[in-house]
């Protein structure tokens, strides 16, 4: 039997191992990661499984909680959210709500991701979920679907607590998520400044001035946690995410950040091993109408690798033997294993890109007996 594997993100230890190649740029940030968000796959990274603070980039978790509530229909971005004392009171980073002051979704969701507003994290947290408690079960329980395998969150805006916990590699999977399901919502990421109940705040993200590819995501600051930033650019067709968690200041958390960006786009490239709904091979089909069965992939591999050594991609079919007919179009028949240098790269479905009929009766007889002579 094969070994089948069905996520297309390759685990953290294969692809640290073949990141080595260019010289990584120092850092003085506790934990780091860079991720190739095109393809998937991450670049490089360090003490990604480390358990965190995450301060402020708890609210990309609350965000995404909120933009999936939006899209099932539970409330509306123009619906008028009820500001409690609880919101209203929350410490930190505020947005500066009055609970005598009507406020829309929409506005608090521009005050949690821009302002970075504790308050408005609160309250939009309570319009979903009905208490913070009960919001910060649904932020596990959702994070737990998007593979966050060491993160444990207790409220809704990131205020330190021994129990609220996270890690550089499990808040990249949900910016990635947010950027990849959400692009309406991940817009608002860019805006450089809002301004709500008089008061005008700028976004914290030096990156967005810094650099007209950087169009968010998130900064994040607490004592314990130091200073952090998840940014993300996009040039061309290729988008990468850097992860920095604990820099000594705000400057070295954005210099940081943008060194790793850089670091991607300058040494490594976005390959495409093999296109979507093209075949890799012909396999061999017993007692079908035909002998010969296209296989290929019902989605694109991309990869991200060194420049110029795209010679050293390696992608081979593997496949239960014998095969035999009926096939269906998309029935999974096996797996690609791609490798570089030798090193694996992950495994990806293959699948059939046409169906095939079983033959009639004196086919199946003829082909019992060929593969009873085999």
């Amino acid at each position: 039997m094969i070994r089948t594997v069905a996520s297309l993100v390759l685990t953290l230890a294969a692809v640290s191992s073949i990141a080595q190649t260019p010289m990584l740029p120092a850092t003085t940030a506790r934990s780091w990661l860079l991720l190739d968000v095109t393809a998937n796959h991450i670049i490089a990274a360090s003490n990604a499984d480390e358990r965190i603070e995450p301060a402020s980039l708890t609210k990309l978790m609350s965000a995404y909680v909120i933009f999936n509530a939006i899209k099932d229909g539970k409330f509306s971005r123009g619906q008028v959210v009820p500001i409690s004392e609880k919101a209203w009171r929350t410490g930190g980073s505020k947005m500066f709500v009055d609970p005598k002051k009507p406020v829309t979704a929409e506005e608090l969701l521009h005050g949690m991701i821009v302002q970075s507003g504790n308050d408005a994290s609160v309250a939009l947290a309570e319009a979903s979920s009905g208490s913070e408690d009960a919001f910060a079960l649904h932020m596990n329980e959702v994070g737990k679907r998007l593979g966050m395998k060491n993160s444990n969150f207790v409220n809704a805006s990131g205020l330190p607590d021994g129990k609220h916990y996270s890690t550089a590699f499990d808040l990249a999977l949900v910016a990635a998520a947010i950027i990849r399901e959400f692009p309406d919502f991940y817009s608002i990421y860019s805006i450089k400044e809002y301004r709500y109940n008089n008061i005008t705040q700028a976004n914290r993200n030096r990156l967005l001035w810094l650099d007209p590819n950087v169009d968010g995501v998130k900064t994040g600051h607490t004592e314990k946690a130091g200073y952090c930033l998840i940014a993300s650019a996009k040039r061309g067709e290729r988008r990468l995410l850097s992860v920095v968690i604990g820099t000594p200041s705000d400057a070295l958390r954005a210099q940081e950040a943008q060194t790793l960006l850089n670091f991607g786009f300058q040494h490594y490239d976005t390959v495409r091993v093999h296109e979507k709904d093209t075949s890799i091979a012909k396999v061999r089909v017993w007692k079908g109408m035909t002998q010969e069965l296209s296989v290929g992939m019902d989605t694109s591999i991309l990869v991200a690798i060194p420049k110029g050594t795209n010679d050293k991609i390696k992608a081979e079919l593997a496949t239960e033997q014998p095969i035999y007919a009926p096939i269906t179009k998309g029935q999974r028949m096996g797996v690609v294993k791609v490798s570089y240098k030798g090193r694996s790269l992950g495994e990806y479905p293959a699948v059939a890109l046409e169906s095939i009929a079983p033959a009639g009766f004196f086919g199946r007889s003829l082909d019992a007996v060929k593969l009873w002579m085999k």
